[in-house]
């Protein structure tokens, strides 16, 4: 019986759309903080006259500003993932789902 409902569900043209977007969504979300993170690395390890010089008058320096960057785009992307599956994975999970079950 379980192994039917395994084979019902890989046949589900909505199954392989849903596999096909989330994966390419994914790698894309990642790929981008990859791009972000490892390029704050990078700037740390390269350009630490850089990251230390002052943004004015004050005593902040660019390297917090940069760094509130990176933890704002980590909340940012999730934000976005969790907003797509929400709203375009839970609509194919849900129209598998009722396939299946008739």
């Amino acid at each position: 019986m379980h192994d039917d409902l395994v084979q019902k569900i890989k046949r589900d043209p909505n199954y392989h759309e849903l596999v096909k977007s989330r994966s390419r969504f994914g790698w894309t979300l990642t790929a981008l903080m990859m791009v972000v993170y490892y390029g704050y690395i990078l700037l740390i390890a390269f350009d630490k006259e850089f990251l230390a010089k002052k943004t004015g008058d004050g005593v902040m320096t660019w390297g917090m500003p940069i760094g509130l960057f990176v933890i704002l785009f980590t909340v940012l992307v999730t934000g976005v993932y969790v907003r797509r599956a929400n709203k375009r994975y839970d609509e194919l999970t849900q129209a598998i789902h009722d396939k299946v079950q008739a």
